[in-house]
Protein backbone atom coordinates (compact mmCIF):
# COMPACT_ATOMS: atom_id res chain seq x y z
CA UNK A 1 0.00 0.00 0.00
CA UNK A 2 3.19 2.41 0.72
CA UNK A 3 4.72 1.51 -2.59
CA UNK A 4 1.07 2.38 -4.28
CA UNK A 5 1.13 5.94 -2.43
CA UNK A 6 5.04 6.75 -3.27
CA UNK A 7 4.09 5.80 -6.79
CA UNK A 8 1.21 7.80 -6.96
CA UNK A 9 2.88 10.73 -5.27
CA UNK A 10 6.24 10.58 -7.57
CA UNK A 11 3.44 10.55 -10.70
CA UNK A 12 1.33 13.65 -9.23
CA UNK A 13 4.73 15.42 -9.00
CA UNK A 14 5.94 14.56 -12.73
CA UNK A 15 2.37 15.68 -14.09
CA UNK A 16 2.69 19.15 -12.09
CA UNK A 17 6.06 19.68 -13.19
CA UNK A 18 5.22 18.60 -16.87
CA UNK A 19 2.51 20.86 -16.43
CA UNK A 20 4.90 23.92 -15.30
CA UNK A 21 7.36 23.09 -18.09
CA UNK A 22 4.65 23.10 -20.77
CA UNK A 23 3.09 26.92 -19.48
CA UNK A 24 6.45 28.19 -18.80
CA UNK A 25 7.25 26.95 -23.01
CA UNK A 26 3.75 28.55 -23.49
CA UNK A 27 4.24 31.85 -21.69
CA UNK A 28 8.06 32.18 -23.33
CA UNK A 29 6.46 31.69 -26.87
CA UNK A 30 3.79 34.46 -26.68
CA UNK A 31 6.06 36.91 -25.32
CA UNK A 32 7.92 35.98 -28.35
CA UNK A 33 5.72 36.57 -30.99
CA UNK A 34 4.55 39.50 -28.80
CA UNK A 35 7.63 41.12 -29.12
CA UNK A 36 8.08 40.17 -32.56
CA UNK A 37 4.71 41.67 -33.99
CA UNK A 38 5.49 44.89 -31.38
CA UNK A 39 8.48 44.95 -33.76
CA UNK A 40 6.91 44.47 -36.64
CA UNK A 41 4.57 47.38 -35.78
CA UNK A 42 7.15 49.93 -34.78
CA UNK A 43 8.79 49.14 -38.07
CA UNK A 44 5.81 49.59 -40.15
CA UNK A 45 5.34 52.67 -38.52
CA UNK A 46 8.19 54.03 -38.94
CA UNK A 47 8.41 53.39 -42.70
CA UNK A 48 5.21 55.27 -42.85
CA UNK A 49 6.22 58.24 -40.80
CA UNK A 50 9.25 58.42 -42.76
CA UNK A 51 6.30 58.63 -46.14
CA UNK A 52 4.20 61.12 -43.94
CA UNK A 53 7.79 63.29 -43.20
CA UNK A 54 9.11 63.47 -46.24
CA UNK A 55 5.58 64.61 -47.51
CA UNK A 56 5.08 66.85 -44.52
CA UNK A 57 7.99 68.54 -44.99
CA UNK A 58 7.49 68.89 -48.86
CA UNK A 59 4.23 70.62 -48.51
CA UNK A 60 5.75 72.63 -45.57
CA UNK A 61 8.69 74.23 -48.26
CA UNK A 62 5.72 75.51 -50.13
CA UNK A 63 4.67 73.35 -53.11
CA UNK A 64 5.58 76.39 -55.31
CA UNK A 65 9.08 76.11 -55.18
CA UNK A 66 9.71 72.33 -53.90
CA UNK A 67 7.76 71.44 -57.10
CA UNK A 68 9.57 73.38 -59.31
CA UNK A 69 13.07 71.60 -57.92
CA UNK A 70 11.13 68.31 -57.78
CA UNK A 71 10.28 68.94 -61.72
CA UNK A 72 14.66 69.64 -62.09
CA UNK A 73 14.80 66.24 -60.47
CA UNK A 74 12.95 64.50 -62.58
CA UNK A 75 13.86 66.65 -65.95
CA UNK A 76 17.37 65.92 -65.07
CA UNK A 77 17.41 62.16 -63.93
CA UNK A 78 15.43 61.31 -67.63
CA UNK A 79 18.10 62.99 -69.66
CA UNK A 80 20.59 61.52 -67.39
CA UNK A 81 19.37 57.84 -68.07
CA UNK A 82 19.14 57.96 -71.77
CA UNK A 83 22.40 59.57 -71.65
CA UNK A 84 23.96 56.73 -69.65
CA UNK A 85 22.15 54.00 -71.90
CA UNK A 86 22.68 55.76 -75.32
CA UNK A 87 26.69 56.13 -74.20
CA UNK A 88 26.47 52.27 -73.20
CA UNK A 89 25.57 51.21 -76.61
CA UNK A 90 28.01 53.20 -78.03
CA UNK A 91 30.96 51.57 -76.80
CA UNK A 92 33.06 49.18 -79.23
CA UNK A 93 35.33 46.94 -78.33
CA UNK A 94 38.39 48.81 -80.32
CA UNK A 95 40.83 46.07 -80.09
CA UNK A 96 38.52 43.55 -81.68
CA UNK A 97 37.26 46.30 -84.20
CA UNK A 98 40.42 47.19 -85.38
CA UNK A 99 41.77 43.52 -85.40
CA UNK A 100 38.71 42.44 -87.82
CA UNK A 101 39.22 45.75 -89.79
CA UNK A 102 42.95 44.76 -90.63
CA UNK A 103 41.98 40.97 -91.39
CA UNK A 104 39.36 42.08 -93.64
CA UNK A 105 41.89 44.52 -95.72
CA UNK A 106 44.06 42.04 -96.01
CA UNK A 107 41.55 39.38 -97.15
CA UNK A 108 38.83 41.38 -99.23
CA UNK A 109 39.85 45.21 -99.54
CA UNK A 110 38.15 48.42 -98.69
CA UNK A 111 34.89 47.11 -99.38
CA UNK A 112 35.46 43.71 -97.10
CA UNK A 113 36.40 46.35 -94.03
CA UNK A 114 33.88 48.65 -95.04
CA UNK A 115 31.44 45.79 -94.81
CA UNK A 116 32.84 44.79 -91.53
CA UNK A 117 32.17 48.82 -90.06
CA UNK A 118 28.42 48.36 -90.93
CA UNK A 119 28.05 45.47 -88.94
CA UNK A 120 29.23 46.87 -86.09
CA UNK A 121 27.36 50.07 -83.40
CA UNK A 122 29.10 52.62 -82.08
CA UNK A 123 31.06 55.97 -83.48
CA UNK A 124 34.26 54.44 -83.93
CA UNK A 125 32.77 52.13 -86.27
CA UNK A 126 31.24 55.15 -88.28
CA UNK A 127 34.63 56.52 -87.95
CA UNK A 128 36.14 53.60 -89.72
CA UNK A 129 33.84 53.85 -92.40
CA UNK A 130 34.07 56.91 -93.45
CA UNK A 131 37.64 56.64 -93.76
CA UNK A 132 37.57 53.75 -95.48
CA UNK A 133 34.80 55.70 -97.72
CA UNK A 134 37.61 57.78 -98.64
CA UNK A 135 40.55 55.49 -98.83
CA UNK A 136 40.20 55.53 -102.63
CA UNK A 137 41.23 59.06 -102.93
CA UNK A 138 44.77 59.90 -100.81
CA UNK A 139 45.43 59.52 -96.87
CA UNK A 140 44.89 63.15 -96.39
CA UNK A 141 41.03 62.87 -97.75
CA UNK A 142 40.72 60.01 -95.35
CA UNK A 143 42.29 61.64 -92.63
CA UNK A 144 40.05 64.77 -92.98
CA UNK A 145 37.17 62.92 -93.13
CA UNK A 146 37.89 61.09 -90.15
CA UNK A 147 38.67 64.49 -88.30
CA UNK A 148 34.81 65.35 -89.27
CA UNK A 149 33.09 63.19 -88.74
CA UNK A 150 34.78 62.62 -85.40
CA UNK A 151 33.31 66.11 -84.49
CA UNK A 152 29.98 64.89 -85.78
CA UNK A 153 30.18 61.66 -83.14
CA UNK A 154 31.56 63.88 -80.80
CA UNK A 155 28.21 66.28 -80.99
CA UNK A 156 25.87 63.08 -80.39
CA UNK A 157 27.62 62.27 -77.42
CA UNK A 158 26.85 65.41 -75.86
CA UNK A 159 23.66 65.96 -76.60
CA UNK A 160 21.51 67.02 -73.95
CA UNK A 161 24.08 67.11 -71.26
CA UNK A 162 24.32 70.71 -71.08
CA UNK A 163 20.39 70.54 -69.47
CA UNK A 164 21.99 68.30 -66.61
CA UNK A 165 24.39 70.94 -65.47
CA UNK A 166 21.49 73.45 -66.74
CA UNK A 167 18.87 71.79 -63.50
CA UNK A 168 22.69 71.41 -61.36
CA UNK A 169 22.92 74.88 -61.38
CA UNK A 170 19.06 76.06 -61.25
CA UNK A 171 18.25 73.37 -58.46
CA UNK A 172 20.19 75.10 -55.60
CA UNK A 173 19.24 78.80 -56.87
CA UNK A 174 15.88 77.98 -56.82
CA UNK A 175 16.36 76.55 -53.12
CA UNK A 176 18.53 80.07 -52.44
CA UNK A 177 14.67 81.37 -53.70
CA UNK A 178 12.79 79.78 -51.61
CA UNK A 179 14.87 81.02 -48.57
CA UNK A 180 14.92 84.64 -49.31
CA UNK A 181 11.20 84.70 -50.15
CA UNK A 182 10.77 82.35 -46.44
CA UNK A 183 12.80 85.11 -44.80
CA UNK A 184 10.48 87.90 -46.26
CA UNK A 185 7.15 86.66 -45.06
CA UNK A 186 8.89 86.07 -41.50
CA UNK A 187 9.96 89.83 -41.60
CA UNK A 188 6.08 90.46 -42.71
CA UNK A 189 4.75 88.50 -40.34
CA UNK A 190 6.60 90.14 -37.35
CA UNK A 191 5.59 93.70 -38.95
CA UNK A 192 1.93 92.63 -38.91
CA UNK A 193 1.97 91.56 -35.50
CA UNK A 194 3.76 94.24 -33.99
CA UNK A 195 6.02 92.16 -31.88
CA UNK A 196 8.87 90.13 -32.26
CA UNK A 197 7.96 86.71 -31.49
CA UNK A 198 9.85 82.99 -31.70
CA UNK A 199 6.90 81.51 -33.61
CA UNK A 200 6.62 83.97 -36.25
CA UNK A 201 10.23 83.76 -36.84
CA UNK A 202 10.57 80.19 -36.86
CA UNK A 203 8.01 79.35 -39.49
CA UNK A 204 9.72 81.86 -42.04
CA UNK A 205 12.98 79.95 -41.15
CA UNK A 206 12.11 76.59 -41.57
CA UNK A 207 10.23 76.99 -45.02
CA UNK A 208 13.82 78.66 -46.34
CA UNK A 209 15.88 75.66 -44.66
CA UNK A 210 13.56 73.20 -46.45
CA UNK A 211 13.86 75.08 -49.65
CA UNK A 212 17.46 75.26 -49.10
CA UNK A 213 18.23 71.71 -48.41
CA UNK A 214 16.15 70.38 -51.27
CA UNK A 215 17.69 72.21 -53.75
CA UNK A 216 21.30 70.90 -52.65
CA UNK A 217 19.67 67.68 -52.49
CA UNK A 218 18.83 67.59 -55.87
CA UNK A 219 22.11 69.36 -57.37
CA UNK A 220 23.88 66.38 -55.58
CA UNK A 221 22.28 63.80 -57.26
CA UNK A 222 22.41 65.17 -60.77
CA UNK A 223 26.22 66.04 -59.90
CA UNK A 224 26.86 62.25 -59.34
CA UNK A 225 24.98 61.64 -62.90
CA UNK A 226 26.90 64.29 -64.69
CA UNK A 227 30.36 63.13 -63.40
CA UNK A 228 29.43 59.74 -64.57
CA UNK A 229 28.31 61.28 -67.98
CA UNK A 230 31.42 63.39 -68.60
CA UNK A 231 33.84 60.52 -68.07
CA UNK A 232 31.98 58.00 -70.43
CA UNK A 233 32.40 60.57 -72.99
CA UNK A 234 36.15 60.79 -72.06
CA UNK A 235 36.64 57.40 -72.54
CA UNK A 236 34.76 57.13 -75.59
CA UNK A 237 36.44 60.13 -77.05
CA UNK A 238 40.02 58.41 -76.77
CA UNK A 239 38.36 55.36 -77.67
CA UNK A 240 37.86 57.50 -80.74
CA UNK A 241 41.44 59.34 -81.22
CA UNK A 242 43.33 56.10 -80.68
CA UNK A 243 41.32 54.08 -83.14
CA UNK A 244 41.52 57.09 -85.87
CA UNK A 245 45.41 56.89 -85.61
CA UNK A 246 45.29 53.28 -86.30
CA UNK A 247 43.33 53.47 -89.09
CA UNK A 248 45.25 56.37 -90.87
CA UNK A 249 48.35 53.42 -89.73
CA UNK A 250 46.38 50.65 -91.57
CA UNK A 251 45.67 52.74 -94.77
CA UNK A 252 49.17 53.76 -95.23
CA UNK A 253 50.34 50.17 -94.91
CA UNK A 254 47.65 49.39 -97.67
CA UNK A 255 48.30 51.16 -99.89
CA UNK A 256 51.81 49.77 -100.05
Amino acid sequence: MKRLFSILAITCLMAIGTVNVNATTLASTTATATVTSVTQDDASDADLSFHQELKKRFIEGGPGFMGIVLLCLILGLAIAIERIIFLNLSTTNTKKLTQNVEDALASGGIEAAKEVCRNTKGPVASIFYQGLDRADEDIDAAEKAVVAYGGVQMGQLEKNVSWISLFIALAPMLGFMGTVIGMIQAFDKIEAAGDMQPSLVAGGIKVALLTTVFGLIVAIILQIFYNYIIAKIDSIVNDMEDASITLMDLLVRHKK
